[in-house]
């Protein structure tokens, strides 16, 4: 009985986590259940970059009840000061008797500091209770925090027959509106969204976050060359943070161009194309800690062929256009399928009529 309410905490904690996806910035999302002879008395999530985290929250709620309690958090109570005070110290003030924990903590300034020091004060501890569904929940704060580049989700949107776009370059709309929905919450969920100067130049989207309910939006990053974006584009235009990657050799003229319309410039290598590799390690420079790559087949595949992808959603339309209209990556291929690379921890759903695949690109397994 012990266990199987246990795992009930743990997974309220989660859900109260989830709940600020999206919302944390660099930061984790957390969520924590204090429980007391068996009825909950406090709850708490963290809500924003810099406020109190998780504990703090359900511990103001617990009160004098905090005392003798068993606290069952998401992630490892932090034990350095950052923005706000560690949370070990809390924990130990308010005399919480027992924690569990779900997963350790991948920053290296926690680590494993955080039990260690509750246990050094006489509280007992627990650790990996839903362990890899945390680790799971928290993933791009986990990549973020030990590269310092960011985690780059891939969306595409295609037919059947892999098009995503027709031989006269029309794409409104290959999926429908449940699986539209589905990738403004994706937006929602990531502090920037990517595209390429193709797409921006075919489709000039705006790039921004649109669901029922007012949503945050994420910083618009253009991929850009030779700087043809133009200054009146949506992206650019439209309000908000934008940020254009090109390189050295872009027109000096248009560079003031895009400034005075209010777009910011970072240059990643001398041309003449984008380095990605560098564009992302500078935009993590920039506390961009997680991008929805929403390109078109050009960036896609060059993202994919440096190894830059960490997660795949692929949707697919029950349609078939045929033709020889764009696709979801274009780089050179492999000679082999044994070379091909393949995606691990699988999942497949149906969104409205549509089909999601969501993977991990396993990179060693390549041949390329």
């Amino acid at each position: 009985m012990e266990t199987m309410n246990a795992e009930t905490y743990m997974r309220l904690a989660l859900q109260l986590a989830a709940g600020a996806l999206g919302q944390t910035g660099i930061n984790p999302v957390v969520g924590c259940v204090i429980v007391k002879d068996g009825r909950i008395v406090g709850l708490g999530a963290h809500l924003q970059r810099g406020a109190a985290h998780a504990e703090v929250h359900a511990l103001q709620m617990a009160g004098a009840d905090a005392a003798g309690a068993t606290a069952y958090v998401t992630l490892e109570p932090c034990s350095h000061h950052g923005r706000t005070p560690p949370c070990c110290d809390r924990l130990i003030a308010d005399k919480v008797a027992k924690v569990v924990v779900a997963c350790v903590d991948p920053n290296p300034q926690v680590a494993g500091t955080g039990i260690a020091r509750l246990q050094a004060a006489g509280i007992e501890t627990e650790v990996g209770l839903l362990g890899d569904e945390a680790r799971r929940l928290n993933e791009m704060f986990a990549k973020y925090i030990v590269t310092r580049t960011p985690f780059v989700t891939l969306k595409t949107a295609s037919t059947l027959d892999g098009r995503i776009a027709t031989n006269t370059f029309d794409s409104k709309w290959v999926t429908g509106e449940e699986a539209r929905a589905f990738v403004h919450t994706l937006r929602h969920r990531h502090q920037a969204i990517m595209v390429g100067v193709g797409t921006l130049l075919a489709d000039n989207p705006s790039l921004t976050t649109r669901l029922p309910v007012p949503a945050l939006h994420p910083v618009r990053i253009v991929v850009d060359s030779l700087l043809r974006t133009p200054p009146e584009a949506l992206a650019v235009a439209g309000g908000g943070r934008t940020i254009v990657a090109t390189t050295a050799g872009a027109s000096q003229q248009r560079r003031e161009a895009l400034l005075a319309a209010g777009a910011e410039l970072l240059e990643a290598g001398d041309g003449p194309r984008v380095d990605l590799a560098l564009m992302l390690r500078q935009l993590g420079e920039r506390e961009i800690g997680s991008v929805l790559l929403e390109g078109g087949g050009t960036l896609n595949g060059a993202m994919l062929e440096r190894r830059l992808i960490d997660k795949c959603h692929l949707l697919f339309a029950p349609k078939l256009i045929g033709g020889s209209g764009p696709g979801n990556f274009d780089f050179r291929g492999f000679a082999r399928m044994s070379d091909a690379i393949e995606l691990a921890d699988v999942a497949v759903e149906t969104i409205g009529r549509d089909i999601c695949v969501t993977g991990y690109p396993v990179y060693e397994r390549s041949g390329s």
